[in-house]
């Protein structure tokens, strides 16, 4: 039973994405993710629903049968009363000076993929995911709490920290820290699995390179993945010689 302050806190939330999730729920008790484009329009659930959490309301993730009687997830509200103190006013707005200031910190490049884009197509994202951490301290430097990632890269972030074992707000803030997401520069895991990974992304003068490449590693009858690391075996062992 939601209490009146909660329902309340629910119709104030205006992010538009948000707002059909929540008023899905509302209505039906739970929203899946094929419901969205079905009848909104919109074919990121995910993200939608990362909207609702950041904006301090707690979602389960379940798994339901599709309308083809395929097995999919669901989202519906979990307990309110496990919100952390101040979370319930949910994710504070960022200032366009804070945007300005990681686009040029980062050269204009996704700060996990290293693409290169326009301001407009990065997007400001907590290093710690909100829903674990929440707002962090704000004496820390804001510029070492966000970063900008391009919108494959946070869809790919959201993925995965929604599928870790530490996420949610009973989540440790410690263990997102020194994940790949948090900075794939220097981390010990990838949402908790022990694996190292690097992106990269081909443009401009670059992508024919990349096609040298994929011609090579067709002709090997391997993986792009698979023969770039085996070339890169090969070149450091040569090296090490």
């Amino acid at each position: 039973m939601l209490t009146r302050e909660t329902r309340k806190y629910l119709k104030s939330i205006t992010n538009k994405r948000a707002r059909v999730v929540i008023d899905h729920i509302l209505k039906h008790g739970r929203i899946t993710t094929e419901e969205p484009e079905k009848h909104y329009g919109y074919n990121h659930p995910p993200r939608a629903a990362r909207d609702v959490r950041e904006a301090g309301i707690p979602l389960v993730t379940i798994r339901v049968k599709s309308s083809d009687g395929r097995s999919i997830a669901a989202y519906k509200f979990g307990d309110f009363s496990e919100v952390r103190r101040g979370r319930f006013e949910g994710r504070a707005a960022l200032p366009r000076s804070l945007r300005d200031a990681l686009y040029r910190d980062g050269g204009g490049k996704c700060y996990v993929c290293s693409g290169r884009f326009e301001a407009r197509y990065l997007q400001v994202d907590h290093r710690i995911p909100y829903e674990v951490a929440g707002e962090q301290k704000q004496d820390v430097e804001p510029r070492t709490r966000f970063m900008l990632l391009c919108g494959s890269c946070n869809r790919a972030k959201s993925w995965s920290c929604e599928h870790c074992g530490n996420w949610g707000n009973k989540g440790r803030p410690d263990v997102c820290g020194k994940c790949y997401w948090a900075d794939p520069l220097a981390y010990l895991h990838v949402s908790l699995r022990l694996v190292r990974r690097a992106d990269i992304q081909w443009e401009a003068e670059e992508v024919a390179e990349y096609e040298r490449l994929r011609l090579l590693s067709k002709a090997a009858s391997e993986s792009i993945p698979d023969y770039v690391k085996r070339t890169l075996r090969r070149a450091i062992a040569a090296k090490e010689q």
